[in-house]
């Protein structure tokens, strides 16, 4: 844990909440890319909407959204009837995630066209160049990912996400093992995985993307037998060693309210910067 004493938190203005939401959109853009070079294109689309992005991969993906919208001007009624068509052409709701410095007439553009909100989720942050402090458990070892360790990767972290942590506020939504499977699978060459084990045994996964000087920490996950050892907390302290030698200035991690991840982040140097609301069209 590092020293909290003289620590000044991280103030998000609305300059670093567009950077990270840029980022965001463009993660959810390249990973699209990913899904439609796999399956083909036929349905798959990305369309920009006021410096965001809609997305929608396949059924029941976990990147079927709009996303970093509210920072690049505002979205127009048509622009959002463009993509309401394309979500319903398609058989899926259209879910959209919209920061709290996002433009507030954003919000009052979806509650006229009848969105509800379902659920939130806090980003936080921190920044990054000091030296950060090694995390070690006993028989606990994290290490970048190789090529030949990638299908126990998927298979760890698929197996944590479909057994959740209990602590906080649960994901609002649930995704089919096939397509948590896919989803990791179509992330291989966009961002950086490190594999957790306990005695040589693979216990967890994590992964980040860097870009724009931003950390994304876009997952992590410890197996249920493995909790609780402090896996997670090796898994963050290497991949924030990795994004300060890179030059990286500050590190992201969206989380679950209340979350056992959060907990652990906020342990660990990370403040909460803004949350989202994740709202949905009703059908």
């Amino acid at each position: 844990m590092i020293d909290q004493t003289d620590r000044i938190p991280l103030f998000c203005d609305i300059s670093l909440a567009a950077r990270i939401e840029r980022a965001e959109a463009e993660f959810i853009a390249v990973w699209n890319d990913a899904v439609r070079g796999r399956r083909g294109g036929s349905t798959t689309f990305a369309i920009p909407i006021a410096g965001g992005v809609a997305s929608y991969a396949e059924p029941d993906s976990p990147i079927n959204k709009v996303a970093g919208l509210g920072f690049a001007g505002r979205p127009e009624a048509a622009d959002f009837e463009r993509i309401e068509q394309a979500y319903a052409e398609r058989g899926a709701p259209v879910q959209v995630e919209v920061a709290s410095l996002a433009d507030p007439a954003l919000l009052e553009l979806l509650a006229a066209r009848g969105y509800r909100l379902v659920s939130f989720e806090n980003v936080l942050g921190r920044t990054l160049g000091a030296v950060v402090e090694p995390i070690a458990p006993p028989g606990i070892e994290v290490h970048p990912c190789g090529d030949d360790e990638f299908d126990a990767w998927v298979e760890v972290v698929v197996e944590a996400t479909l057994h959740p942590d209990t602590q906080g506020i649960p994901w609002q939504e649930e995704f089919p093992r096939e397509i948590l499977e896919n989803a990791e699978r179509d992330t291989a060459g966009l961002v950086r995985h490190y594999l957790a084990t306990a005695s040589g045994i693979p216990a967890g996964g994590g992964s980040m993307r860097i870009a724009d000087g931003i950390a994304q920490l876009t997952g992590a996950a410890t197996a249920p037998a493995f909790r609780r050892r402090g896996i997670q907390s090796a898994l963050l302290a290497a991949r924030l060693t990795d994004a300060t030698a890179a030059g990286c200035d500050v590190a992201v991690i969206t989380v679950q309210p209340g979350s056992q991840s959060q907990q652990n982040a906020q342990r660990r140097g990370f403040d909460l910067l803004y949350n989202r609301a994740v709202l949905t069209s009703v059908s």
